[in-house]
């Protein structure tokens, strides 16, 4: 699962990243080529960030790539330091969790209304659904992490308890 979650969120953002790439190669190469620059640019990589971003999110938590304050860490046992991992990624999931149920809320209401960009007329409704999922799959990660630690993320968890990464 932990596979299928990294292919498909690292595609998803890949795929994201590089039409920002190509839009960006193609908008500063008609302006400079042919004075024209492409129609919606700006929204188009505003909603490909948001794209690249919110696919990021699961693949940040699951390799335990957030910023941590870890002043502390030495002067405490292991075993609370685990603990403390484990609160903290509840909370994490429960917060996310949250967002998500806002998010969704807030998709349907953007549909309702039709909310589109202000110049390409895009719906954003679609990927407010989108940022919804992609924070309740990483939600579901931080879940994860409570019940079955890997290695690179918790310690005192043994690296042979990760699995294949």
């Amino acid at each position: 699962m932990r596979r299928m979650l990294q292919t498909l969120c690292g595609v998803l953002a890949a795929l994201a990243l590089f039409a920002i790439m190509m839009l960006t190669l193609v908008d500063v190469s008609g302006r400079k080529a042919i004075s024209q620059s492409v129609p919606g640019s700006l929204e188009l990589t505003e909603l490909l960030m948001v794209v690249v971003i919110f696919a990021g999110l699961p693949l940040v938590s699951l390799a335990g790539e957030h910023v941590v304050f870890d002043s502390l860490d030495p002067l405490l046992p292991a075993w609370l330091r685990r603990l403390q991992q484990t609160l903290v990624d509840l909370a994490c999931a429960i917060a996310l969790a949250g967002v998500a149920w806002l998010m969704w809320g807030k998709a349907g209401q953007m549909m309702e209304y039709g909310d589109t960009t202000a110049q390409l007329k895009l719906s954003k409704g679609p990927f407010v659904y989108g940022m919804s999922v992609l924070c309740l799959v990483t939600s579901l990660v931080h879940l994860l992490l409570t019940v079955q630690p890997v290695a690179h993320h918790h310690i005192g968890v043994d690296g042979d308890a990760a699995g294949p990464r």
